[in-house]
């Protein structure tokens, strides 16, 4: 196998990141790409703007953890 060639994606077995960035994906509506040609099938503009809302929802989620948590009082 040459490393141009891609390999079948499997989404049953996904770190979280890796959920994340399927889940945006299928909301950009690229799953089936990424289902049939893994993620090397995607462009490098569709790749960065997975990354970019990645990125986005990593420090939303971030941001909410830091207003749930509760203040030290002194």
């Amino acid at each position: 196998m040459s490393k141009k060639e891609t390999t079948g994606f499997d989404p049953e077995n996904l770190t979280p990141d890796d959920q994340l960035k399927y889940e945006i994906a299928s909301e950009l509506g690229l799953a089936d790409k990424v289902r049939n040609g893994g993620w090397r099938s995607l462009t490098a503009k569709e790749s960065g703007r997975i990354g970019g809302l990645m990125a986005r929802r990593k420090r939303e989620k971030e941001s909410q953890k830091a207003l749930r948590k509760p203040k030290d009082d002194r």
